[in-house]
């Protein structure tokens, strides 16, 4: 739908800040870039695949970076990733109705916000080991589904899973995450092709903002600055906007 050049602007600095602290944690920001694309009135139609390419964007130079840096495990990836691919596949071709959509995403959304204010960020308090391939053959499956059908990556949902579980420590789960999100995203765009003659005409700036914020948000995770209390804020907006879509 067209928008109002202010309001594109506007979005784009939002989409650059999103990108900026998602990526410091090795997220690719999809459920920001939803919550906002929502906000701003644009359609189903059009956010799964803009949140999407974005994704792969923001999370594709975090996985770059953070791989370089020896931020990743392969042996704790595939497991996930295995039977994300195909799940986020399939569903990204999934026609999802607007009664039923808006609900799911201010759902996924809801569980993005509690992940970021309960725990705002990434410490291990366990060893590193592998996982059971019976907990993450089915929650990879899960989590393909879910950035498949809502456009959102799983990364959001992985990263703590990994931690909590002692799966990876703190560095390794970013660079994980970060895989994670470009496999799931480029499978669900996959899926549905024909989605992306949908996409917005201003997503090119868009995309341009969010490289801008991930080499920042990269830049300080590599750092080990704090981000606390910043994803505790983008928590409480999430937040938000999970109850405005319900509303």
């Amino acid at each position: 739908m067209p928008l109002d050049p202010a309001i594109i602007a506007m979005l784009a600095l939002a989409v650059f800040a999103a990108a900026a602290i998602y990526s410091s944690v090795g997220h690719g920001g999809a459920s920001a870039y939803i919550a906002l694309m929502a906000l701003a009135g644009l359609a189903p139609e059009e956010i799964r695949p803009a949140a999407l390419i974005l994704n792969v964007v923001v999370a594709g130079l975090g996985a770059f970076r953070f791989v370089s840096a020896g931020r990743f495990d392969a042996s704790v990836f595939w497991p996930f990733a295995i039977t994300a691919i195909p799940a986020a596949y399939v569903t990204g071709g999934m026609d999802v109705p607007a009664a039923i959509y808006r609900p799911l995403l201010a759902a996924a959304l809801a569980a993005a916000a509690l992940r970021y204010l309960v725990w705002p960020q990434i410490d291990a308090a366990k060893p590193a080991r592998a996982p059971s391939l019976a907990i993450a053959l089915p929650s990879g499956a899960a989590l393909g589904a879910l950035a498949g059908l809502t456009g959102i990556g799983g990364g959001v949902y992985l990263s703590p899973l990994l931690v909590f579980a002692g799966w990876a420590d703190a560095q390794k789960a970013t660079g994980i995450a970060a895989c994670f999100i470009v496999v799931n995203s480029l499978a669900g765009l996959t899926g549905r092709l024909s989605s992306l003659s949908a996409v917005p005409d201003f997503l090119p700036w868009l995309a341009l903002a969010a490289v801008g914020g991930a080499v920042i948000g990269t830049t300080l995770s590599l750092k080990r600055l704090s981000k606390k209390g910043v994803l505790r804020v983008m928590g409480a907006v999430l937040g938000l906007a999970a109850a405005a879509l319900v509303t």
